[in-house]
């Protein structure tokens, strides 16, 4: 019997469905994990940004850092800081959430 026979055989057809479905809900899980975490650092991102460089400057601005408000501060290098902060803690979570879901390469 040729190995195309074989893989064709019913015996192997559950094996095959199980895995697939197996990695399926993988899958799915780590779709639902990247977008949450997308969501959440999207969030910070846009109040860090837009909250402290826009909405809460004039509040902000009676604390100063380097002599500059902390409001003109955030909207002109805090929001840039926090933004590769952001980036570099996507990085490695998504690192852990492929190990978890066993997705790495």
């Amino acid at each position: 019997m040729s190995d195309k026979q074989d893989e064709g055989s019913p015996e192997n057809v559950p094996a095959t469905e199980a895995a697939d479905s197996e990695t399926a809900e993988n899958e799915a899980a780590y779709w639902s994990a990247n977008v949450k975490l997308l969501w959440t650092l999207m969030t910070i991102w846009f109040a860090v940004s837009f909250g402290a460089g826009i909405i809460f400057r004039e509040f902000l601005d009676q604390f100063s850092v380097g002599g500059y408000p902390l409001g003109f501060w955030f909207a002109q290098q805090g929001s840039i800081y926090v933004f590769i902060i952001l980036i570099i803690f996507y990085t490695i979570r998504m690192r852990q959430i492929e190990r978890q879901y066993d997705l790495d390469d």
